[in-house]
């Protein structure tokens, strides 16, 4: 594979890495592999979290973090959430008559993740994992670690307003609040970031090249290079950020300075 010379510091905001290789579609995302595509497009760090488990996240949570020592990854927990991800009164009462069960995370658990030094910060995808009730979000806010959501048409930028820019808590929005490719919503996003000084976007698995030029030139210090791998190759990822009409300073902050921001590791390795 065609290692990629671009002279940037590289940090990858969205990493999902597999424990379980039975679960690797078609064996690919091994931590071996997504180690070396990273260092072939000259990525020199990552954040990683584990895919989607229905029975509760704190053994595959424990197995990405042994994953990362000793390699170039920063471990976010992935956290679970007793919530509909939505909004008006018909959610509001569904919500109300829910309570937490042993697999979703609670304020205790968000306390010890963050004071452990295994994890920089959490995850969370609420249209397969719930969202947090105020209690777990108020404990979000305590600590003080970036999450990572994802954004799209199930979880659109106004319910992501309503409910998790509520709180004092530094959000990412993955794929810049648009998956699957979704002109309006990723337009809808990049709205949003001038209201809201704690939200960021990453740029995981957006095509538009328009949407991505815009949201650099107007919001420089809001937008992280994600490459979404392993289902996307990182070269890929970085050659699309690469060839955008932008300047070479907002680039640099897009693919290392503004991570260091929100995730403080970052500023040190």
């Amino acid at each position: 594979m065609l290692e990629l010379e671009h002279g940037f510091r590289v940090v990858d905001t969205h990493i999902e890495v597999e424990p379980d290789e039975r679960r690797r579609p078609r064996g690919i995302g091994d931590p071996e592999q997504i180690q070396r595509e990273m260092h072939q497009a000259g990525i020199v760090e990552a954040l990683v979290f584990p895919g989607e488990r229905e029975e509760g996240y704190l053994r595959v949570n424990n197995a990405v973090a042994r994953i990362a020592v000793d390699r170039p990854f920063t471990a976010f927990a992935r956290i679970a959430g007793v919530r509909t991800p939505s909004v008006g009164t018909g959610a509001l009462l569904r919500n109300v008559a829910r309570s937490r069960s042993d697999h979703h995370t609670s304020p205790e658990d968000i306390e010890q993740y963050a004071y452990e030094d295994r994890f920089e910060g959490f995850v969370i995808d609420p249209t397969v994992d719930g969202l947090p009730d105020s209690d777990v979000l108020s404990a979000l806010e305590s600590v003080d670690r970036p999450l990572l959501t994802y954004g799209g048409r199930e979880f659109p930028p106004a319910v992501i307003e309503e409910t998790l820019l509520a709180y004092e808590i530094p959000v990412i929005v993955a794929h810049c609040g648009g998956y699957p490719l979704d002109e309006e919503l990723t337009d809808e996003m990049i709205d949003l970031l001038s209201s809201y000084e704690s939200c960021y976007v990453d740029t995981s698995f957006v095509r538009f090249r328009h949407q991505l030029e815009r949201a650099i030139m107007e919001h420089p210090d809001r937008v992280l290079f994600g490459s979404g791998a392993p289902a996307a190759h990182p070269n890929v990822a970085i050659m699309e950020i690469l060839t955008l009409d932008v300047p070479e300073d907002s680039m640099r902050k897009v693919f290392w300075k503004n991570a260091a921001r929100v995730v403080e590791v970052f500023d040190y390795r």
